[in-house]
């Protein structure tokens, strides 16, 4: 929806419906799934799906807005953990794993980074905030490189956990990554441990 006024009843039981099928839709066949088919899996005509999503992006926006608001809290989180290097890499596999849960969202999430038409790309700009702080405490203990924006990071990011989701089983994204990840740090940093997530 693109207010908060309150829905009727049956309005709010078609959008949950809407929701469901469309996470199912997306998961299974990706962000290019049938809304025509979301719609009629729903049991509503494609009209009343508009209604609630007026773009394909409100309607995958509204799928990923939990995830994004944790990613956000795990940020303020991890920025007082007592390790920057292994902070920065936890925050950024669960960005990993956010972009990849669907086919084809690493690219629309990069494409909206630059694009503030973008129903994504509030969430994205959220994104980029939350992990410049994390990137900045890094880069001030010298751990991380001083030469790599926050958008250069995500997109290579993005890059590996599209890449990582072509490979055969489970574990290529977050392999991608780490190896994107440890060529990030600084020439002192590498090869002296793995980094690994705060607990």
């Amino acid at each position: 929806m693109t207010d908060d006024k309150p829905m009727r009843a049956d309005a709010r039981r078609n959008y949950e419906r809407l929701l469901v099928e469309a996470r199912r839709a997306f998961a299974e066949r990706g962000v290019d799934a049938s809304l025509e088919e979301v719609a009629r899996n729903a049991g509503v005509g494609i009209g009343t799906l508009y209604r609630h999503f007026p773009t394909r992006e409100d309607l995958i926006e509204k799928l990923l807005r939990d995830r994004f608001d944790t990613q956000a809290e795990k940020a303020r989180e991890l920025l007082l953990a007592e390790d920057p290097l292994d902070a920065l890499y936890a925050w950024l596999i669960g960005f990993g794993e956010t972009s990849a849960v669907y086919r084809g969202l690493t690219e629309l999430l990069a494409e909206a980074f630059d694009d503030p038409e973008s129903r994504l790309h509030a969430s994205c700009d959220a994104m980029r905030d939350a992990a410049s702080q994390l990137v900045e405490r890094a880069q001030a203990a010298g751990v991380f490189r001083t030469d790599v924006t926050v958008q250069e990071l995500l997109l290579l990011l993005h890059g590996a956990s599209w890449a990582g989701s072509h490979l055969p089983g489970d574990g290529g994204t977050e392999r991608l990554m780490t190896l994107v990840f440890t060529g990030l740090r600084t020439s002192e940093q590498r090869g002296q441990r793995a980094v690994s997530a705060p607990r």
